[in-house]
C-alpha cells in the first residue's frame, strides 16, 4: 500500500514522502496514530498545500528571529551571586538565571534557546549564546559579580 507520511517517522522518511509499506502496517499502525494517509491524488494535494503552510511559518520565524537579533546586539547582563573563598559561587548561575535577567531587560526569550555547556560556578564575564533560529544565533555577555550584604 502506497500512503503519505504526514509526520517524520524514524526508519520509514520524513513528512510528505510516498513510501510503500504493507497493508497491515498502514491501516493498523500508521494511519489511526496519524502519522500517514493513503496516497491518492487528493491527498497529495493535501500534503502540498501543508508544506507551503509549513514553508510559509518557518520564514515568517526567521523574519522574527533576524529582527531579534538586532535587539540583542551589545547586550549585558549582570547577575549577583554569593560567593565563597576564592570568587567560587555558592550554587551556579544558570539558564534560567538567564532567562529572568534578559525578561527583566525587556527581552522575551525561553531558556531552551539560551546555550550554556555547563552552569557558571564563579564570577567573571561570559560570553553566552541564544539561538534565535536555526543558523541565527545572538551573543550577549553575561557578569557575574559578588552579592553585596
Amino acid at each position: 500500500m502506497k500512503v503519505i507520511l504526514k509526520e517524520d517517522v524514524e526508519s520509514l522518511g520524513k513528512r510528505g514522502d510516498t513510501i510503500k509499506v504493507a497493508d497491515g502496517y498502514a491501516r493498523n499502525f500508521l494511519m489511526p496514530k496519524g502519522l500517514a494517509i493513503a496516497a491518492t491524488s487528493k491527498s497529495a494535494q493535501e500534503i502540498e498545500h501543508e508544506k507551503k503552510l509549513i514553508a510559509k511559518r518557518a520564514e515568517k520565524e526567521k523574519k522574527n528571529a533576524e529582527a531579534m537579533l538586532a535587539s540583542f546586539a551589545g547586550v549585558a547582563v549582570t547577575i549577583a551571586r554569593k560567593t565563597a573563598d576564592q570568587e567560587k559561587l555558592f550554587g551556579s548561575v544558570t539558564a534560567k538565571d538567564i532567562e529572568n535577567a534578559l525578561v527583566e531587560k525587556g527581552l522575551k526569550v525561553d531558556r531552551k534557546q539560551i546555550v550554556l555547556d555547563e552552569p557558571i560556578k564563579q564570577l567573571g564575564e561570559f560570553p553566552v549564546k541564544i539561538k534565535l533560529y536555526p543558523g541565527i544565533a545572538a551573543d550577549i555577555t553575561v557578569k557575574v559579580v559578588e552579592e553585596q550584604g
